[in-house]
């Protein structure tokens, strides 16, 4: 593990932690051993803030350099440990405004603060051991939360949740590592013995864990970064008419010209707590057409990358080879299909689709029919998610998942060596490693870059 040493926690930080511009107030931040020393040259109450108990407000002004009074302000300070950085910190309380805040923070950087990096009032919190790596990137969850189910998720993990379960899973790894190696290491010493059976389902019950912690924090990431939708299908079925259905706002053009949508358009809702972003494609069909050849390799492109593809038929008119080429290529990706013009005669039914494709959900509507719209809002979100999980999601980031599912291979290699009859030093091999990959996640084995990489996404002032 790195030392601390690669940000000089020496020196005392200051920031504005407020959002810039006209506010009722402004809050200046500073953290660091000279916090108290530094605020007290620029404020002046009854008393001095050092002689005010710690969490109490005191009322004063804020002095320029010649001593004038040019605001008055209200002055808070914490004795560390027990702050948000785990430093003495300070917090210079003034009136909201384009100048005050500004020549708050000039004052005490003139006085010795130095101004503070993107996150790093967070990322002291982390090296001071307050918070570690997951519940302090929950903050940024926290802040760029876009509905209430976010929130709680973001909130959950800054309350430390994630890292209960996690380090759960660490500890269980931990005393079938120790059983294992000192039956390695110490064959003829009086210790329990871990028999092959209960070693596999411990390993077994750990990789359930896992898994249900992956599901949660997947559900967390896409409260917080949405999920895509690539609405796909031949021309003319109905795309743009079911994309501005969805976002209940004319945003593609409607034509009856096969062709009208070449290029990828997007919007957005939030529908049960998860955004949801959905992509209107060009029609998947042969062309000679240059910008529409490039419209259609767009459209496969989204096609491979969304979270979830809807397919949109024209109920009006048989199917084409393409479109049977497609019920094949769909099998291997998530869907749902959507018969589309239901307001006019059909030659297609739900059972025709099924027999192409009998474990797909397929539903048949209209663009006009507003309750069908809304019953198709809830099959998306129900087929990526369990109705539960969106209540117990994890605020969590790509890099946590991927962290995670390397611990959940080490411990399905484990379990597959046990089943190969391999020696078992080769399972506590994989489970050190596993180990490892939770302490990677929990900032207890970090790296310089990945802990400015992290910090760096984060505002000034937090």
């Amino acid at each position: 593990m790195l030392e601390k040493s690669f940000l000089n926690l020496d020196d005392t930080i200051a920031s504005i932690s407020t959002a810039w511009g006209e506010a009722g107030i402004a809050i200046v931040r500073l953290s660091g051993p000279q916090a108290l020393d530094i605020a007290e040259k620029t404020f002046r109450g009854i008393k001095p803030l050092k002689d005010t108990p710690p969490r109490y407000m005191r009322n004063g002004f804020l002095l320029d350099e010649r001593g004038a009074p040019i605001d008055e302000v209200l002055g808070v300070w914490f004795r560390a440990p027990k702050s948000y950085t785990g430093e003495d910190v300070v917090e210079i309380h003034c009136h909201g405004g384009l100048l005050v805040a500004s020549k708050c923070l000039e004052l005490l950087t003139a006085q010795g603060a130095r101004l503070a990096e993107p996150g790093e009032f967070t990322q002291r919190a982390f090296l001071n051991g307050r918070i570690d790596l997951t519940q302090a990137e929950a903050v940024l969850g926290v802040i760029r939360a876009k509905s209430d189910e976010a929130l709680l998720s973001a909130a959950r993990t800054l309350r430390g949740e994630l890292s209960a379960r996690v380090n759960g899973i660490y500890d269980s790894l931990l005393n079938i590592s120790a059983t294992l190696e000192a039956n390695l290491d110490f064959p003829e010493e009086d210790i329990p013995y871990l028999s092959q059976d209960d070693l596999f389902q411990s390993l077994k019950a750990i990789a359930l864990n896992l898994q249900d912690v992956i599901y949660r924090c997947k559900v967390g990431k896409a409260l917080r970064d949405g999920i895509k939708v690539a609405i796909v299908g031949r021309p003319n079925v109905g795309k743009s008419s079911i994309f501005n259905a969805l976002l209940e706002e004319t945003r593609a053009i409607v034509t009856p010209i096969p062709g009208t949508t070449r290029d990828i358009i997007e919007g957005s809702i939030v529908h049960r707590g998860i955004p949801i972003i959905f992509m209107d494609t060009a029609g998947l069909r042969a062309t000679d057409d240059l910008v529409e050849t490039i419209g259609v390799s767009m459209a496969q492109k989204a096609l491979r990358e969304a979270d979830l593809r809807l397919w949109i038929i024209d109920g009006s008119e048989q199917l084409t080879k393409e479109e049977i080429d497609m019920a094949m290529e769909l099998k291997n990706h998530s869907h749902i299909v959507a018969i589309n013009k239901a307001d006019i005669p059909q030659v297609i039914s739900l059972e025709d689709v099924k027999q192409m494709l009998p474990e797909s959900e397929i539903m048949v509507l209209s663009s006009y029919d507003k309750e069908a719209i809304g019953e198709l809002k809830e099959r998306i979100v129900k087929k990526l998610f369990k109705d539960s999980a969106i209540n117990e999601g994890f605020n969590a980031t790509a890099r946590q998942i991927e962290t995670l599912k390397s611990v959940l291979s080490c411990v399905e290699n484990s379990i597959s060596s046990l089943a190969s009859g391999e020696p078992q030093d080769l399972v506590a091999s994989n489970l050190l490693e596993a180990r490892y990959y939770i302490d990677r996640l929990l900032g207890r084995n970090f790296d310089e870059d990945l802990i400015h990489l992290i910090f760096s996404q984060f505002c000034v002032g937090k």
